[in-house]
């Protein structure tokens, strides 16, 4: 291994030398040309040419020669060493006089680049008889020429050109070819567009909140800066801290990237909103969008009917009829009557039920137009005006009220009734007729009085009870009796003596403030002897 090593050393170093040793020589004495580089050089003579190189390459194959020379050639355009276009002609070596054949002429782009306004022009010797060409030649006496375009980078394209020698001389083709290697510059064009979608709900209630959804995308190619989104609210919109305009900054948007932006709003009474956003940009690129939200509401109406005058003791019935004049459903409708003190709840249709000093119905759901009607009874527990108030709710409605009053005034009911206690009654005896007064109505009877009248049979003996009695001829009057309360009863005693036989009537009559004719009841004693 260690002498591997040292022969590989001596060989670098006898190269090196040979190679600078000449250029010192050669700096020296001026004996020859200095070569620019050894870099590649095993040997270099005296004169600084090269011995050998490190790759040998194989020299190319000749191409076969006849007589008159090369039949193929190719040539690179502006010189060998820095080709861009290169050219190869291939003709045949040998030709029969007169006899068709046939040649090709091949372009290629040497280069990584576009090369532009490529033309072959071929100098036709006079002894050649042209045919045809392809592609087809622009023909210009002895002169054919194509106009090839633009060659891409490494991109070939082949002439076929048909013909015939007119004589025996050697046919000499010589061929050119021009072309534009252009200075190009790409800019990249793009088309940016702005697309905008506004979603919103299309009915709500007036109570609802109206969400709105702004959506802007850039649909287009290449970026589309400073994009902004304004949107005017149409009167009886706006947002919900007030604002009547909507604006956002979308800032810049790539291709294809898509920005939302949402947004809450209120309307202040019902109708049908249409309202426009527009998206923009510097460029000048706009788009807009449109949506219609419709704003509906229930509308209560209310109304109540009883009577205007009822007797304590006597129910009292009532009417409830809701309706809804909106143009949207009322949801969760309720009705509340407030029943007043004085009142007792006796029943409801449609399941009205009472709570808390009120009746209340849940109703559910009335549509627009339609009306619904319930009923309460009631029984009043004392006299003086009632006025009974019902109230109806539903989401997103106002709430109403109605109101009926009602007299409820109280009757007295005065019963008379006269009875004796002895019948029959021997001449010479005594009898007692007892005269009640009882009050079966609902408020006090006042200044009741009653007059007895005594027949001719029979004689006054005495008089008491609930007022002082006195006796003219044969009529005994008693004081009235100022007031006498519900269920309350007054008596009266008449004591008498019977005189003369017969079958007698004592008889009372009753008056009281209440009533405007005299109550009379008369009672039958037999008197014997």
């Amino acid at each position: 291994m260690k002498k591997a090593l040292n022969i590989l050393i001596v060989v670098l170093l006898f190269s090196l030398s040979g190679c600078y040793s000449c250029k010192s020589w050669n700096a020296f004495w001026g004996t020859g040309p200095v070569e620019p580089d050894c870099a590649e050089k095993f040997f270099l003579d005296k004169d600084c040419r090269p011995i050998a190189k490190t790759q040998v390459k194989p020299a190319p194959t000749p191409a076969p020669v006849s007589d008159c020379g090369p039949s193929t050639v190719s040539r690179s355009y502006p010189c060998g060493g820095c080709g861009v276009i290169q050219l190869d002609k291939t003709m045949p070596r040998e030709v029969q006089l007169n006899a068709p054949f046939d040649y090709t002429i091949k372009v290629t782009n040497l280069t990584d680049t576009m090369v532009a306004d490529v033309v072959v022009t071929e100098n036709l010797p006079n002894n050649f008889k042209f045919s045809r060409a392809n592609p087809t030649a622009s023909k210009d006496e002895n002169k054919l020429s194509w106009s090839l375009g633009t060659l891409e980078p490494k991109e070939s394209k082949e002439i076929q050109i048909v013909g015939s020698a007119a004589n025996a001389d050697c046919l000499k083709h010589c061929a050119t070819v021009t072309y534009i290697v252009p200075a190009c510059a790409n800019v990249k064009v793009v088309e940016p567009e702005l697309k905008l979608v506004k979603t919103a709900p299309a009915e709500v209630l007036l109570c609802d909140p109206i969400p709105v959804k702004l959506v802007v995308t850039n649909s287009g190619t290449g970026a589309v800066q400073n994009v902004k989104i304004e949107d005017a609210l149409p009167e009886g919109l706006q947002t919900v801290d007030g604002r009547s305009k909507l604006a956002f900054n979308a800032g810049t948007l790539e291709a294809g990237q898509s920005r939302q932006f949402p947004a809450t709003l209120k309307a202040s009474k019902t109708g049908k909103y249409i309202n426009k956003a527009v998206a923009s940009s510097d460029a000048g690129l706009k788009a807009e969008s449109e949506a219609t939200t419709i704003v509906r509401q229930p509308v209560l109406a209310i109304s109540k009917t009883g009577p205007e005058k009822r007797y304590l003791g006597r129910s009292v019935a009532y009417e409830i009829t809701v309706t809804n004049k909106g143009d949207a459903p009322a949801k969760d409708l309720v009705l509340e009557d407030q029943l007043p003190l004085g009142i007792k709840f006796i029943s409801a249709s449609n399941g009205g039920k009472a709570v808390a000093g009120k009746v209340r119905w849940n109703l559910g759901t009335l549509m627009p137009n339609n009306s619904r009607k319930v009923s309460a009874t009631v029984m009043p527990d004392r006299a003086g005006t009632l006025t009974n108030t019902v109230s109806a709710t539903a989401t997103c409605a106002e709430g109403v009220s109605a109101s009926v009053k009602t007299s409820v005034a109280g009757i007295p009911a005065v019963l008379l009734e006269v009875i004796d206690i002895d019948d029959p009654v021997e001449i010479g005896s005594q009898t007692t007729y007892v005269i009640a007064a009882t009050n079966q109505g609902s408020s006090p009877g006042t200044n009741i009085s009653i007059v007895c009248t005594l027949e001719d049979n029979e004689q006054y003996v005495s008089s008491s009870g609930a007022t002082i009695g006195t006796i003219e001829d044969n009529t005994i009057t008693f004081a009235p009796l100022r007031s006498l309360a519900p269920k309350a009863k007054a008596t009266w005693r008449v004591v008498v003596k019977a005189v003369k036989t017969g079958d007698v009537r004592f008889k009372v009559t009753m008056n009281t403030d209440q009533i405007t004719r005299p109550v009379e009841e008369t009672e039958a004693t037999h008197l014997y002897e």
